[in-house]
């Protein structure tokens, strides 16, 4: 079985935080592995949230089996977490799974131009706790005949696709960001989230991870398949 070193116990430990993430929102959740060099991606979808998550770890050595010096696999996220060995700082790869339709759809590797407009962090964890509570207060108010799950799908859609001010970045991409450990109190500016652009794809980006949404919605697969 393929052996993947990881840089130090800390990459290590960052990744099973994001594949634990992962699995809280989706315990059968696939991500799609992509190394190349000392670098590796690892793509997640937790479907409460209709985003691509995106965790860059650094690995230890240069990626090598046997004559393949690339990786690009889909594989169980749980059978990858359970892997990780955080004091040696490496995992196993697992056998290689059918993935789910997005892990035929990522964005794109280059082309990314910054886009302006993207709020502070303090004012974009606010505005995500203004949508929960706004989404908890309309769902209370709810007689028991209305409490169906079209209704709740419905306010709850209205809510997290409202655009961060005039970005075209959805609020559920700032909420995705927050749940799964990527938008944090920052402690210095080279902790700020920038928001990048390429073709139809917006990425809120931070040193912890990105998260990538299409503008017009990930539902819409007319783009290339890699």
């Amino acid at each position: 079985m393929t052996v993947l070193h990881l840089a130090d116990e800390g990459e290590a430990a960052d990744l099973a935080a994001f594949l634990s993430r992962l699995l809280h929102y989706d315990r059968g959740a696939a991500v799609r592995l992509q190394a190349a060099g000392t670098a590796l991606a690892v793509f997640g979808r937790p479907p409460s949230f209709e985003v691509l998550a995106i965790r860059a770890t650094r690995l230890a050595k240069p990626y090598e089996n046997g004559l393949d010096a690339s990786l690009d696999a889909t594989v169980s996220a749980g059978e990858l977490l359970e892997s990780v060995d955080e004091r040696a700082a490496t995992a196993l790869l697992p056998a290689v799974v059918t993935g789910p339709p997005w892990t035929g759809v990522l964005p794109p590797r280059g082309g990314w131009q910054p886009e302006p407009g993207l709020p502070a962090p303090d004012e974009l964890r606010a505005t995500v706790a203004a949508a929960v509570s706004e989404f908890r207060s309309r769902t209370d108010g709810l007689g028991p005949e209305r409490r169906t799950r079209a209704e709740l799908d419905g306010i709850g859609r209205e809510i997290w696709s409202r655009p961060i001010g005039n970005t075209g970045l959805p609020v559920r991409a700032v909420h995705a960001a927050q749940s799964l450990g990527f938008l944090r109190p920052t402690a210095g500016p080279d902790d700020t989230p920038a928001l990048f652009a390429s073709g139809a794809w917006l990425r809120l980006r931070t040193p912890y991870g990105s998260v990538a949404v299409r503008r017009a919605g990930l539902a819409t697969l007319s783009v290339s398949v890699r």
